[in-house]
């Protein structure tokens, strides 16, 4: 099912969330793809559906910098950093404290987290607070940023909500921050120099 990224889009779309359901949705970089977080077995169809390896872990979109510290630790160092690039092509790997996704994700003790800036995933985020934020392809062949080519090229999901087509130069960029020390782990909109500007 394809809807557009209207009220009744965003309401449908919360629902299959909600229920179990995967979604295809438009960000700030790139078309992704998921679901409750909290939902092991939704999660495991993320993995089918891209052929995305299980040891590589998925990243998490929230809606704001106070949802993101309910599941992760962001020191002070760290917070200002995000606190001007969110919403924003920047994810941060952070130290995950919600035990029950440890659990639905496979994950130990990190998670990459960002707040996208793009109105409609927002207003999806506002209701459903987190949500697996990973592109929507194959894993190993390029993203998307044109609805049609994306609704072509993905498969068993369950909603496709359509932005139109994104203008992002790139997928956002990944860092990690240890003791107040910026690590770039994947380059992409931002740059080194822009992330240390802070």
């Amino acid at each position: 099912m394809k809807v557009k990224c209207d009220q009744d889009g965003i309401k449908r779309a919360v629902e299959i969330i909600n229920r179990g359901g995967i979604i295809v949705y438009p960000t700030d970089t790139v078309y992704g793809i998921g679901c409750d977080p909290y939902n092991g077995e939704a999660v495991k169809k993320i993995y089918d559906i891209k052929s995305r390896n299980i040891s590589k872990s998925l990243p998490v979109l929230t809606y704001s910098i106070n949802t993101a510290k309910k599941i992760v630790f962001l020191d002070e160092f760290t917070e200002k950093i995000v606190e001007k690039f969110w919403p924003g092509p920047l994810t941060i790997v952070s130290k995950l404290i919600d035990e029950d996704l440890k659990k639905t994700l496979s994950l130990n003790d990190k998670i990459a987290i960002r707040v996208p800036k793009h109105d409609c995933i927002l207003k999806i985020l506002k209701e459903c607070k987190f949500l697996v934020g990973t592109s929507a392809n194959i894993s190993g062949h390029p993203s998307f940023t044109n609805p049609d080519e994306c609704f072509r090229s993905i498969e068993n999901y369950d909603i496709f909500v359509d932005g139109g087509t994104i203008t992002s130069k790139a997928e956002s960029t990944i860092i990690e921050i240890e003791n107040e020390k910026i690590k770039i782990i994947r380059e992409g909109s931002l740059s080194k120099e822009d992330i240390l500007e802070v």
